[in-house]
């Protein structure tokens, strides 16, 4: 299992996730900055305008309301990073030659207490994101085939990442939603 870790991103809490890919930077930046990319992979449908200071839009998440961000960052094929609700999406691309690429995501977080919650929903996206730039069939986070919640949100809290915050589909009384 490839968990994530828990840092401090300029003085505010945030999960850091690194992926080597076998891929060119330009194809895994496809991946994750354009609409049709993200498609595959991110838990929203996204609309953005490709520049710094641009809007994003986010819709279709079982979990969330329809909402709206700015991007702070878009620098092609390198980084593109931009505001979701209270937290911040950075997503930094470097190449490693070879046709070789390492993709950092780091989710800056609104509320420490969402650390292992929004860790294990960024494990399943990336294990859709991992299948997407391998060519494979992914079908996003909420679909029957992608890799089960649960386990990641309980390694995260067997890590001791901060944990508390409401999950979705989840009450006092009953497990947290597979996805």
């Amino acid at each position: 299992m490839d968990l994530g870790t828990y840092i401090e991103h300029q003085g505010r809490p945030a999960v850091r996730f690194e992926r080597t890919y076998d891929h060119p930077i330009g194809k895994v930046w496809t991946a994750v900055a354009t609409p049709e990319g993200l498609a595959h992979w991110f838990p929203s449908a996204v609309e953005l305008e490709p520049h710094a200071g641009g809007k994003i839009s986010f819709a279709g998440d079982p979990h969330m309301e329809p909402s709206t961000g700015t991007i702070v960052a878009f620098e092609p094929p390198r980084r593109l990073a931009f505001t979701w609700f209270e937290d911040e999406l950075h997503f930094e691309l470097e190449p490693l030659g070879e046709g070789r690429c390492r993709l950092t995501l780091v989710n800056v977080l609104g509320e420490a207490d969402t650390a292992a919650r929004n860790a294990a929903g960024w494990s399943v996206c990336l294990n859709e994101l991992d299948r997407h730039v391998a060519g494979a069939q992914a079908e996003g986070p909420h679909s029957a085939t992608a890799a089960p919640w649960r386990p990641y949100y309980d390694a995260y809290l067997a890590a001791g990442l901060p944990s508390g915050a409401p999950v979705p589909g989840m009450t006092d009384d009953s497990p947290p939603a597979a996805d």
